[in-house]
């Protein structure tokens, strides 16, 4: 029988409990990750009794007033707050989502809300994820239009049929859900580019002013760098946008084979 043996500091111990305040009307508890690297100690859950009732409806919303008013230490990333930038994703009730999105009273029936960072990556702090390699891997996909042709005095014309053909790709907004979500990407997440980053590629090739379609396909032209991917779907089922990265990444595949024809 295989044995294997956690890294030290890594088992996830009970941790602190915060009651809310007396005469709450509407409590809540949610059941947060921290995790300090400056106290060697290991990662704990806490739990926050919230009163819903005193608070805004999202899940970030019940994390700002965590912080706000219970505990300051509490470290979680958050900007736009209305699911366009992706900083606040993070992994709740088992599933990846944006904590700006997603309402707390479609959390767990009713029942405590379990919140932890995004699986797979390194953690930096509470539910803040390492994101370093996320965002290398999606700038070597250069992802930028690029040219051969002569620069026009206007800008590149597109038609609407050609416009059209983003859709559904040119929304995405990194937020990482799907890349975390994806067994391939946690199994070889330091060659296989992942989900969110093949989307952003085809969101390029699809683009009918960008002129390097074959130079693109050549850089992904590699056995781990696309074809680790075997449709398994959950990046389709988290996507907090309602994307299909799996499409995107079949779309390469198609293109790969007919240039062999």
């Amino acid at each position: 029988m295989a044995e294997f043996t956690l890294p030290k500091n890594s088992k996830v111990k009970a941790g602190k409990t915060w009651p809310a305040k007396p005469g709450a009307q509407k409590p809540r508890r949610f059941h947060v990750y921290r995790w300090n690297p400056d106290d060697g100690q290991n990662p704990q859950v806490d739990i926050y009794e919230v009163d819903m009732a005193d608070c805004a409806p999202m899940v970030l919303d019940a994390l700002i007033k965590i912080k706000n008013e219970i505990d300051p230490t509490l470290t979680f990333r958050r900007s736009c707050r209305e699911g366009v930038c992706g900083s606040c994703a993070m992994n709740i009730d088992g599933t990846n989502t944006l904590a700006c999105t997603k309402a707390v009273e479609d959390c767990a029936s009713g029942g405590d809300v379990k919140i932890y960072p995004l699986p797979h990556m390194p953690v930096v702090k509470d539910l803040v994820p390492d994101l370093t390699q996320f965002y290398a891997q999606y700038a070597s996909i250069q992802p930028w239009m690029q040219t051969q042709s002569a620069t026009p005095s206007r800008e590149r014309l597109q038609s609407k049929e050609d416009r059209q053909k983003l859709d559904g790709y040119y929304e995405c907004i990194l937020c990482a859900c799907c890349s975390t979500s994806c067994p391939s990407y946690w199994w070889n997440g330091d060659r296989y580019l992942g989900p969110a980053v093949l989307l952003q590629a085809w969101r390029w090739i699809a683009d009918s002013r960008d002129e390097m379609t074959g130079e693109r396909l050549d850089q992904l032209e590699d056995p781990f760098r696309l074809y680790r991917c075997h449709t398994i779907m959950n990046c389709a089922k988290t996507c907090p946008k309602g994307l299909n990265p799996a499409r995107a990444i079949a779309e390469i595949k198609k293109l790969m084979v007919e240039r062999r024809l």
